[in-house]
Parts: C-alpha cells; structure tokens; sequence
C-alpha cells in the first residue's frame, strides 16, 4: 500500500530491532543455516508444570470466555497479594490491572497521559520499545545516558539535571535490558528524593525482571522505597520473564486509580481483557509464587559464567558481570575499524552483529538498538551446549577479524 495512507505518527516510529533480529535468524535457518539465537529476551525453561495444567484445567472447566477488562476478580486479589506479600505496597481492586503483556500496559500508560510537547525521560541503555511507544503517544522521548562506570544506572543529579516543565514521565528499569543493572534501596531512594521535588512527575517502574536477581534480597521497587510516591507510580510487572510464560501474554501493573481506570478505558477500546486461559493459569503462578526460581537462577548463574569467560578471553570484548537479568551488554568498540575475511570493514555495533550472524551464525543485537551505541547485547538463557557452541562460534569469528 502507498506511504499517502498511512498517518503521519507511523513516520516517527521504527521497526522493533528484536523483532527484526529474529526475522534474520527465521531467514537464515530457512536457508539450510544452523543459527544460534542470542538475540532473544525469552527463557528456554518450560512454564512450570503447575502453571501449565492450570491453563489446562481452565480449559476443561469451559473458563474461555470473555472476562472483566482489567482482569478477573481472582486474578486481581491475586496480584494485590503479590504486590503486598513480596514487595510491601498495598493497593486496592481499583488500582491494579492485567493487561495481554507487560509491553502493552506501559504503551496504554503512556497514550493515556502523554500529550504532543511532553517529555519522557529515558535512561539509556533502555529497552528498544520505550522511545517508540513515547513517540506514538506524540511525545518526545528524551534520552538520558548512563554511563557503564556507573553500573548503567541513572544517577540522581542526571536526572535532576534532565527535567524540565514538560517532564511527565521518567521510566526506570531494574533489572534492566539489555544491561542486567539492577537498582539498590538507596540508589532509588536516592532518586526518588528528586522525583519528590516535581510534582508533575510520574514514574514507571518497569520491574518485569524481578525474578532474576543473582543476590538474594537485593531487588527493590521505588513505590516499596518511597511510599510517599506511590500515587505518582505505575509498578509494571508480568509473567512472561519470571515465569517462563512469554507466549501466554499476561501482564499485570499497581498504581492510582485515575490512571489504572484510564488505562482500562483504554483497554476496553483496543484489545479488552487478556486471555481467560491465561488468567487462570497466572492466579495459580502468583499464589504459589517462584519457588522454582532458585533452581533457575543457579542455571541462568553457570551460563552467565561460560559467556564471561568467553568475553574475558577475546581481545577487544569486554563486559562486567551483570548482577540481574540474563543478558550480558558486552563492548565491542575496540572490534570496530577492523576487517572481516571477506574484506569487509566493520564501522558500527550493527556491522559486528550482522558479522556474526552471517559468518558465525549467531545472532546477537547491537547497542545502538538500546541507546548506545559501541556494545552488544548477548542473551544466554538457552541450552548450556548451545551456549557453549555459541561461544566457540564468536571466539572463531572475532580471531578471524584483522
């Protein structure tokens, strides 16, 4: 169809790189290539066994029809406990909302509130979806640089600096992606002791990587730090990372009730309730919550140790270990400059990424999808073997570059 039909705000908004990553890698397999996918923020651990066959009971008890639109009245005690019993913030049946993925309550947050003009503060590196969502809201994302020396995370007098009178919104990420940053009590304490000092501001915590921390205790959430924000807090979360349960598509968010009824009006429009199945399927999950985790975390810790080791030993990579999430954002700024096999001279993040994928086959995605450029995003929740292959692929690749 001509470009004329389309609105003027599609022309603001790129391509999700993830999504593009992946359509490279579906290509190049169809194509007869065996490609390793490191490009992909998804488990490979199944939902786990309780959860399944609570998706299936609903089945079988005929729970497949439409529901409320902000969610069940189970799933809702059910994320109200949840928010109470691990993260000490108490909300009521009106404040909270699921939604069919995490990603499309914080694009319903942001088309509810963002107006042309507005500005929402990002620190980068930021998940590739936030600035687009901000632009398809018609406001302006405006990105705020952290820095690696600094764990990647936001610092108080950056973000002071960075509000203006059209400040609406400043999103927070911990544990990031594509980083593994995860935000200590007093580090966001910190933060929230500026975010008191604007009236105007409201914040997104985006905690859909809870689960995988690599030290015990050590998550927190600002609305659990700074109860005095809490009606200025939209708290994110989700099933998808946790859980393993990125395909049942269910999502859940706290915060105060004007904008949680704004999101569902929202809502109501758009796609109405998420799916029944998954629903009931993510009451039993929240209920019994992660014991599994551990177990998980000690996988997910040997496979974070195999991709440092490789990093550690390739001249001209480097990374620090993240302590949450599994992706690892590794530098690859001394990589570029230098020249494939082929005779190729690799420029940019995305020259060394698309090298990989073509001459290693390993996918990866560069770190100018996420703000900055000079790095790679590595994700090493796959198969330990795999993973292992992968690594022997990208030291082959990077010793063959000259």
């Amino acid at each position: 169809m001509s470009a004329e039909f389309l609105a003027p705000r599609l022309r603001r908004v790129r391509p999700s790189p993830t999504a593009a990553i992946s359509d490279q890698v579906r290509a190049f397999i169809a194509s007869g290539f065996d490609v390793i996918n490191l490009g992909e923020g998804e488990l490979d651990f199944d939902t786990p066994a309780h959860i399944r066959q609570a998706g299936i009971d609903a089945i079988v008890q005929g729970d497949t029809k439409y529901t409320a639109v902000a969610g069940t009245a189970a799933l809702k005690q059910a994320i109200i406990t949840k928010f109470n019993r691990e993260n000490g913030i108490s909300y009521r049946p009106e404040e909270v909302i699921a939604g069919s993925g995490a990603k499309q309550l914080i694009f319903n947050a942001l088309l509810a509130t963002v107006s042309a003009g507005d500005q929402v503060l990002i620190p980068a590196p930021y998940w590739v979806s936030y600035p687009d969502m901000v632009a398809l809201a018609e406001g302006e994302p405006k990105i705020v640089t952290c820095l690696e020396s600094h764990g990647w995370k936001l610092q108080p007098e950056d973000l002071a600096a960075a509000i203006t009178p059209q400040t609406r919104w400043v999103i927070l990420n911990s544990p990031n992606n594509p980083t593994g940053a995860v935000y200590s009590a007093k580090e966001l304490k910190a933060l929230a002791a500026v975010v008191l000092e604007h009236p105007q501001l409201l914040v997104m915590a985006d905690d859909i990587y809870e689960q995988i921390c690599f030290t015990s205790g050590e998550f927190a959430t600002l609305a659990q730090v700074e109860p005095r924000l809490k009606n200025r807090i939209l708290t994110v979360n989700g099933v998808s990372k946790g859980y393993s349960m990125t395909g049942w598509r269910l999502g859940y968010a706290g915060g105060p009730a004007w904008l949680i009824s704004a999101m569902q009006i929202l809502q109501s429009q758009s796609t109405s309730n998420p799916s029944s199945i998954s629903q009931a399927a993510t009451v039993v999950a929240l209920e019994h919550g992660s014991k599994f985790i551990t177990e998980w975390i000690e996988i997910l810790s040997r496979r974070r140790t195999l991709i440092m080791n490789c990093i550690n030993t390739i001249d001209g990579l480097s990374a620090e270990v993240p302590p949450g999430a599994f992706y690892v954002f590794a530098n690859c700024q001394k990589m570029l400059g230098k020249t494939t096999p082929s005779g190729e001279s690799l420029n940019t993040d995305e020259d060394f990424a698309a090298y990989l994928l073509k001459f290693a086959h390993v996918a990866t995605l560069q770190g100018s999808a996420f703000g900055v450029p000079g790095y790679l995003r590595i994700a090493y929740a796959i198969d330990d073997k795999r993973l292992q292959e992968a690594c022997d692929r990208i030291t082959r690749a990077c010793g063959e570059l000259r």
